[in-house]
């Protein structure tokens, strides 16, 4: 089931969303440092603020969220132990539906699984470029358009 992001979801999507990015970039996570209180204080003063926030939620548990300001994509996260169960692509699905003509996100470009499920869902790379600081590191800006 999807549905919108509430209070009380905020323990268990920053967990699974820490984890997911540690699964997904190990050597960039490692290198900055970043520890779960910096996530949880993120999630707190960006994320949530700027964002619609969906949940995919299993056995009354959130397992995956979406983030969407407009057409920008600005989170789409799956706990590493539900993957490869269409969950990121309901997910992706529901983004279609909310803002059908056009999407877009960066990724990091070493985020080999993103890029991978993004270019899958027809979202192509346009532009190459360095994210802000503090991460500073090589990424992706994706589009999808409808044909």
């Amino acid at each position: 089931m999807i549905r919108l992001y509430r209070d009380d979801d905020f323990e268990v999507v920053t967990a699974f969303w820490y984890e997911a990015m540690h699964v997904a970039m190990p050597k960039m996570m490692k290198r900055m440092g970043f520890d779960l209180e910096g996530a949880r204080s993120y999630f707190i003063n960006a994320v949530i603020p700027d964002n619609q926030l969906w949940v995919y939620e299993l056995d009354d548990k959130p397992v995956a969220f979406l983030g969407l300001e407009e057409d920008f994509i600005d989170r789409i996260y799956v706990d590493p132990n539900y993957h490869r169960r269409g969950i990121g692509q309901a997910l992706l699905d529901l983004a279609k539906t909310l803002s059908p003509h056009h999407l877009w996100l960066y990724t990091h470009a070493a985020n080999k699984m993103a890029r991978a499920f993004f270019e899958k869902n027809n979202f192509i790379a346009e532009n190459f470029g360095v994210s802000p600081a503090p991460e500073s590191e090589p990424d992706v800006e994706y589009h999808w358009r409808r044909k």
